[in-house]
């Protein structure tokens, strides 16, 4: 079966995981029984720590505090799934309760 990641974006909240409502949190929880559901299942699943602590490498070798780029939204966490196809990954994506951002839905190169 295709792997894909979804990448789950949301704005930062000073408070981080203690910020997100719990409705949010308990709608989160009951995904990974919506995915088995469908047929699919969640290969990986990880929550990321806040932005301030990330750490870029450019090109040239320099490393510099924070995400390279400047957005409103951040990379709160990420699955890999497998499924059937593109269409039951996106269905997945939709599952996800966004507060203020987005889900992105990628292939996974095949190995």
């Amino acid at each position: 079966m295709p792997q894909y990641a979804i990448l789950i974006y949301e704005k930062e909240t000073p408070g981080g995981v203690a910020d997100i409502p719990p409705d949010v949190m308990e709608a989160n929880l009951r995904v990974g029984d919506q995915i088995a559901a469908m047929g699919a299942r969640v290969v990986h699943e990880q929550a990321l720590q806040p932005s301030a602590t990330t750490r870029t490498i450019h090109k040239d070798g320099l490393v510099t505090d924070g995400p390279f780029i400047e957005s409103k939204e951040v990379i709160a966490g990420f699955f890999v799934v497998e499924t059937t196809g593109l269409e039951q990954a996106v269905a997945i994506g939709k599952l996800l309760p966004i507060m203020d951002g987005a889900v992105e839905v990628r292939p996974l190169l095949a190995e």
